[in-house]
């Protein structure tokens, strides 16, 4: 595994800025490769891992850096939950362990380095120093991972009866017997509306 300090330059580059933000999700994403035992995410270990992220946010492109977990190679998965926290998988042993970030640790932060006025700068000095028990919380988890949530996985593309388009991985839905998209059979939950 590479140091913080070059996991943060990868993240600079890969995000656009360096923030606290960034700062929290390398950190996490180290923390969690650590308590699975993967090394080198983003080579020999690199079919190993699948992560789960629940904001959508700068934290977000740190952990998907410092893992090598990629939307694209469905290793890294997101649900909306606003929350500053990340789940890491290892798939050749089930193992996981959801890592995170304590509520308390801004206060800290401002306790650690009152010399900065400014917050950002605050928190990306202290969360570099934090130990990690000051940082996250850390919980061994159960995750399942059905076939067609693992990276490589080639299943039966579906169409769907009312629009057409084409369904992967097993997320058709079947109403009152018709094979639909989930756009389709809830026309009312769309994150688009038809013009």
């Amino acid at each position: 595994m590479k140091s913080l300090d070059d996991y943060l330059l990868d993240a600079e580059q890969a995000h656009g800025h360096l923030c606290a933000g960034q700062v929290l999700g390398v950190r996490m994403a180290m923390l969690g490769l650590q308590q699975l035992g993967i090394e080198d995410p983003s080579g020999k270990d690199r079919k190993r891992l699948v992560t789960f992220v629940e904001i959508d946010r700068c934290a977000t492109d740190a952990v998907a850096v410092v893992t090598g977990c990629r939307l694209g190679k469905r290793a890294l998965k997101f649900r909306d939950w606003g929350k500053m926290a990340a789940t890491f998988v290892d798939v050749n042993n089930g193992k996981a362990v959801r890592v995170a970030a304590k509520e308390s640790s801004k206060a800290l932060a401002r306790q650690m380095h009152p010399e900065l006025e400014n917050k950002n700068q605050q928190q990306m000095l202290a969360y570099r120093e934090m130990k990690d028990e000051d940082l996250y919380t850390q919980q061994w988890v159960k995750v399942e991972l059905p076939p067609e949530e693992c990276p490589g996985y080639k299943g039966e593309r579906i169409v769907c009866e009312s629009c057409g388009e084409g369904i992967n991985f097993r997320r058709e839905l079947v109403i009152v017997g018709k094979t639909l998209c989930r756009a389709c059979a809830a026309e009312n939950q769309r994150y688009y509306n038809l013009l």
